[in-house]
């Protein structure tokens, strides 16, 4: 279910999406609850969004059922801006999420000026490093580095200071690792029976990374 959190449809844009607009645009702000879908595979990519709050994932299902997790975008994140006229994956909220929506047309309009043009090659050429990485990721490492090089990527993305809160849960990760929800518990479990992280709280998700540097040997 989707949720306007602003009364006014427009308002000023702020964050990595004005760095990448300028201040020629304006946006709306609407809440999603868990599990809402933004937006599905083959609609028209019309708009462009930016995660305030929460945790947005994008995936496409496989003919065999399968769900394969593309990426988290997480708060200041830009996604959906495709190249093409329609959205390549499917994007649902991971918890209760506030996104920042703008016209794509609108940012095509203010792409005109070079230093916008600059921005929208920053974004892209990151996005590309992502895709690399995620291929990397799913090609040659086994279950144990794959798990430590999420986790390690979600300590540096999520920038908490002590306790890493991951907003998704285990399903979540095997989907994006390319592994069974089993693989991925085992794998947890070894690396807390290691004494390279901890788990605080009742969940699981509360990460506490006791090892870095080991955890980095495994995904080198």
């Amino acid at each position: 279910m989707l949720v306007r959190t602003n009364a006014l449809t427009r308002r000023s844009i702020d964050g990595p999406l004005a760095t990448l607009a300028g201040d020629q645009v304006a946006c709306s702000e609407f809440r999603y609850r868990r599990g809402a879908e933004v937006f599905g595979e083959g609609e028209p990519a019309e708009y462009a969004y930016q995660v305030i709050s929460g945790a947005i994932r994008t995936y496409k299902l496989l003919s065999d059922g399968r769900r394969q997790i593309n990426s988290f975008h997480l708060p200041g994140d830009i996604f959906g801006l495709e190249n093409g006229r329609t959205h390549r994956f499917s994007a649902d909220a991971v918890v209760e999420t506030e996104v920042r929506i703008t016209r794509r047309h609108s940012l095509v309009d203010v792409m005109k000026r070079r230093e916008t043009e600059t921005n929208l090659v920053d974004l892209v050429t990151r996005n590309l490093q992502h895709a690399e990485n995620h291929m990397l990721l799913l090609g040659r490492k086994t279950a144990l580095e794959k798990v430590a090089a999420f986790l390690l990527e979600m300590d540096e993305r999520l920038a908490h200071p002590n306790v890493m809160v991951l907003p998704m849960g285990r399903r979540d990760i095997a989907d994006y690792l390319g592994l069974t929800l089993e693989t991925v518990s085992r794998a947890l479990s070894s690396l807390r029976d290691e004494h390279m992280l901890r788990f605080d709280g009742q969940t699981q998700r509360e990460v506490v990374l006791l090892d870095r540097i080991r955890l980095a040997e495994l995904d080198s």
